[in-house]
């Protein structure tokens, strides 16, 4: 089968890799669409440190059920699927508790660091465990749900905290994760999002979708003008370095809560003492757990937009230049996705 493979840092080549073989309780997928991840960018050049050559990455996937393995029930071939990126064990104690994001042997689709290797949806087939598929309604298209996995996240990230009607909320981040994040605010009842994002040609987008203010200059102070001094209720960080750390911590109110979502960076540095005297949370959010049945749904009734957030559908064989594309930054490029079943 084709594959687009990452055979050395920033070096990806269409080539021709071994069909996956099944094993029992495994379904083979005829990938349809797989887009590309932030986090896919970040290990393209290897500073991510989890995406070690050679591997074939991609964890945003949608397509069709090819093959069923052993003791598959539930799901026949030619089924239109979608599928986690978490692959859990689902018997550990953290699964059992609900928490499969936190699973013990937690592997992530497309991923290799120096626990474990397994290959990702770039390619023209993909094998992972039936636990983790998802069924899609017939009218869902196979692009648009390539950013399930994103809409998930952004769902358990709120979800993570309680969101109250007449509040204000903040995130910092107007990249995929974070446009996605302030619709899910909305969703959950959140009466004022701001969003902030110091390029300025995120932020229209944003506007379109509903953000109450955006701000990409003098965000402290112009949060403070907005709040009377008082600061939001709640931020959601969406990019984890910490720039945009401090920012969240000087815009939230005292006993305020900032959910950290962003995680490009391994290490930050923070004011503790203003997180301590000021009694604020910081909430971790990882992945997601359960959420994507709920983000089919406020796909399918069109609550949370994902068309207005992809930039390009290409075939898998345009997949190395649309990649350098995204790694130089370039302006108004926020979701790629990629089309194994029609790349040459």
């Amino acid at each position: 089968m084709k594959a687009l493979l990452l055979s050395e840092y920033r070096r990806l080549e269409l080539t021709d890799v071994a069909t996956p073989k099944l094993q029992p309780g495994e379904v083979l997928l005829r990938v349809a669409a797989c887009g590309i991840c932030g986090s896919d960018v970040h290990g393209y050049d290897g500073s991510s440190g989890r995406r070690i050559p050679p591997i074939v990455m991609g964890h945003e996937a949608s397509g069709v059920v090819a093959a069923l393995g052993e003791g598959v029930r539930g799901l026949a071939e030619g089924d239109r699927v979608t599928l986690d990126s978490t692959v859990y064990c689902g018997e550990c104690a953290n699964c059992l508790r609900g928490d499969i994001n936190l699973c013990d042997r937690r592997e992530v689709l497309g991923v290799s660091c120096g626990d474990y290797r397994r290959a990702g949806a770039f390619a023209e087939f993909v094998s992972v465990p039936a636990r983790i598929i998802h069924r899609l309604p017939d009218t869902f298209a196979f692009e648009d749900a390539a950013l399930l996995e994103a809409v998930a996240v952004a769902l358990h990230a709120v979800a993570l905290v309680t969101v109250v009607p007449g509040g204000t909320a903040l995130v910092v981040g107007a990249g995929t994760i974070g446009l996605l994040l302030q619709q899910a605010l909305r969703v959950a009842g959140c009466s004022r999002v701001l969003v902030a994002d110091p390029d300025r040609t995120r932020l229209p987008l944003s506007q379109k979708l509903g953000a109450t203010e955006t701000l990409s200059e003098q965000v402290v102070e112009r949060v403070a003008d907005l709040t009377n001094g008082i600061g939001v209720d709640l931020v959601v960080e969406a990019v984890g370095k910490t720039e945009s750390i401090a920012t969240s911590i000087d815009c939230i109110r005292k006993g305020g809560t900032i959910v950290l979502v962003g995680n490009i960076t391994p290490e930050v540095k923070i004011h503790l003492q203003k997180v301590v005297s000021r009694q604020l949370r910081l909430q971790g959010s990882c992945a997601s757990a359960g959420e994507y049945p709920r983000a089919i749904e406020l796909m399918s009734k069109g609550a949370i937009q994902v068309k207005p957030l992809i930039t390009a559908v290409a075939p898998l064989a345009e997949g190395p230049r649309w990649f350098e594309r995204l790694y130089a930054r370039e302006p108004n490029l926020l979701k790629v996705v990629l089309t194994p079943g029609t790349s040459s």
